[in-house]
């Protein structure tokens, strides 16, 4: 599973690692049509002021259809399967950045994924400066949140990365360069892929 923070480059990582792993490639919250209807609701500006534990549920909700309808048939056909998001996201941003008590927001995610844990978790974090200058367009309603949420959820990652053993890749330099360290991180834990183009 990839993780970061806005405009960390995991959407753009996640996809080259997926094929260069010949795995599927899917993300969160999304990844199924309830969760990209959901999706929608989270990231909409006009949705306004979500309560934290309601928009955990949403995220949740989310989760709960997509590994049924997505993550475990793919494990189960002996696929590999890369995620831009996942638990970690939860914790951070629903846990550090709106203040719910961690091993409550634990709890609920274990219920949600029936226990199932990435066998790799990969964070990649940036610059502040790089990644305002990545963002382009009306930023959503994640985005639009206060400086001080961003940085709660910039701790909150840092600290899940050393605690769960998380390899963390600086994503400042090239999107190449970024791939290779991505790659290299994952290869240490799981090993290597199938070939490219494989499905």
């Amino acid at each position: 599973m990839l993780e970061g923070g806005e405009a960390a480059g995991k959407s753009t990582q996640s996809r080259i690692l997926a094929d260069r792993r010949g795995a599927v490639l899917t993300r969160e919250p999304g990844g199924t049509a309830l969760g990209e209807r959901v999706r929608s609701v989270l990231l909409d500006r006009s949705s306004g002021e979500i309560a934290p534990r309601a928009e955990l549920m949403l995220v949740l909700a989310a989760r709960a259809e997509h590994v049924a309808e997505v993550i475990l048939p793919a494990l189960e056909a002996g696929r590999d399967v890369v995620c831009d998001r996942f638990e970690g996201s939860t914790l951070a941003y629903q846990g550090y950045g709106r203040g719910l008590p961690l091993e409550e927001v634990r709890a609920a995610c274990a219920v949600a994924a029936g226990g199932l844990e990435p066998d790799c978790t990969v964070l990649v974090e940036v610059d502040d400066r790089v990644a305002a200058a990545r963002r382009d367009g009306e930023a959503d309603r994640i985005e639009a949140a206060d400086g001080p949420f961003h940085e709660r959820v910039r701790a909150g990652y840092r600290e899940l990365a050393v605690a769960g053993g998380w390899a963390v890749v600086d994503g400042d330099a090239s999107v190449e360069v970024v791939a290779d360290r991505v790659a290299a991180a994952v290869e240490g834990v799981v090993g290597a892929g199938r070939p490219r183009g494989v499905p």
